[in-house]
């Protein structure tokens, strides 16, 4: 990667610092598991990491202010029967968070102020429609309560997560395990990358490919990818020789990539984020002790290496905050959450600047917590663009925080149609059971004639 060319941008100073031991968060047994997730998720208020269990799958949530060492007896999320893969945080209500887990099911967790005081065993909704562990997870960007979930069923279903509800199932378009799956900006489309070696742009309330592009990477191991500024799609992966790579597409034309550049020789998957308001992406790689940072612009070679933070550990998954949680006084423009084995660190990427004012270029206007399209007209065919807020004023919560609201009588339903779009995947699944138990029924039935037969001879 060539980096001879000093071109001027305002990030090319970013300065990554691991908090003190003091303000991370200390003996917590971090998950085992292989899984490529992040096992970690963070909003204004609390950060939830997935930590090892006996006889089940459980996750810690912690208030934002409770650093130092946690005890070991301290209250967990613990309604899974198997190991937890994924976790994420709703966008639309700091207190909702979801979970899925190798038991096949996807939960909905309300966490009460100030965190919990005793374990929580019982969800709010449990989403039941995978047939093989589900290790992907989603909240929609702009419509309340729509849940994405995909599992190693190759199946990708959309959820009404207040109706408990399957709306949308893909379960012919991926023909292997689902690697990532995201939204882009408003939603209206999901992008997924596959074991089959397949970029999938997605129309999610149709369920159809608007576009595909086939080995984005020519190496066999785990493709991510991600929507970024203009649509534009950035992926990770790996080269024929296993070398790490970046690559950034037009799904307009994705014959070519605009451009591909090699990293270096490491193993661990590079878990990309992006920052849409710096235009940043952040390369997090599973096993390595660094976070590399990029510029993404719209002239050639369109991604600019900026700087690298590197730590003493090794990580083990990363949590991203959203802006809104950020210190906009200190010019902090991104906060990571380390998982080391046994502890969590708080990793600070700021801006170097004199003043003390709030600096308008680092912080334009950025994605708040209000949804701006409810469930039912997302599906229904509207689109909501993100409705955006200032950081003039410091760390951004919900003025009023939007209500979550489960309809009890809607989730004993198990064939309630929704649009044209509407759950054909529970209507199909209890007929096929009735299927099986009248043909189980005439088996038994075939058999008792036979044996009256013989005995009758």
């Amino acid at each position: 990667m060539s980096r001879k060319v000093v071109r001027s941008s305002k990030f090319r100073h970013v300065f990554g610092q691991g908090l003190k031991a003091d303000q991370c968060y200390d003996d917590i047994r971090i998950s085992q598991m292989t899984w490529d997730s992040n096992f970690c998720t963070v909003n204004p208020k609390f950060v939830a990491m997935i930590v090892d269990a006996s006889g089940g799958g459980s996750f810690i949530v912690l208030p934002l202010s409770k650093t130092g060492r946690i005890d070991m007896s301290y209250p967990t999320v613990c309604g899974h029967t198997g190991p937890v893969l994924d976790i994420e945080f709703c966008p639309h209500n700091d207190n909702i968070i979801a979970s899925g887990s190798e038991d096949c099911s996807v939960m909905i967790w309300e966490i009460p102020e100030g965190g919990l005081t005793s374990p929580l065993s019982e969800p709010v909704v449990k989403l039941e429609g995978h047939s093989k562990r589900v290790g992907i997870l989603s909240w929609h960007p702009t419509a309340h309560n729509v849940l994405m979930t995909a599992g190693c069923d190759n199946v990708l279903i959309l959820w009404n997560v207040a109706r408990g509800q399957e709306m949308v199932r893909m379960d012919t378009v991926h023909t292997d395990l689902i690697y990532s799956a995201c939204w882009n900006r408003d939603g209206s489309q999901i992008l997924t990358a596959c074991k089959d070696k397949t970029l999938r742009v997605l129309d999610p309330r149709k369920g159809t490919v608007i576009t595909e592009k086939e080995k984005p990477h020519e190496g066999s191991r785990p493709v991510r990818a991600l929507f970024v500024s203009d649509n534009k799609i950035l992926s990770t992966g790996f080269s024929r020789m296993s070398e790490r790579q970046v690559a950034l597409w037009d799904p307009n034309h994705f014959g070519e990539p605009l451009t591909l550049q090699e990293l270096d020789t490491s193993s661990g998957v590079l878990l990309p984020f992006f920052d849409p308001d710096t235009g940043i992406v952040f390369l997090c790689g599973k096993g390595d002790t660094s976070i590399r940072y990029f510029e993404i612009t719209d002239e050639a070679p369109f991604i600019h290496y900026l700087s690298m933070y590197s730590g003493k550990e090794s990580q083990k998954g990363m949590g991203y905050m959203p802006k809104r949680g950020l210190e906009v006084n200190k010019c902090e423009i991104a906060r990571f959450y380390k998982l080391h084995d046994r502890k969590c660190e708080p990793v600070v990427m700021t801006v170097p600047r004199k003043s003390d004012l709030f600096q308008e270029d680092l912080y334009p206007n950025t994605i708040g917590p209000e949804p701006s399209v409810e469930a039912d007209d997302w599906f229904d065919g509207k689109d909501g663009q993100p409705i955006m807020i200032s950081l003039k004023d410091g760390i951004a919560t919900p003025t009023k925080t939007k209500e979550f609201k489960v309809n009890k009588t809607l989730l004993k339903s198990t064939t309630v149609c929704a649009g044209d779009q509407g759950n054909r995947g529970g209507e199909i699944e209890s007929l096929r059971n009735e299927v099986k138990q009248l043909k189980e029924a005439l088996e038994a039935l075939t058999k008792t004639v036979n044996d009256l037969q013989l005995q009758q001879q």
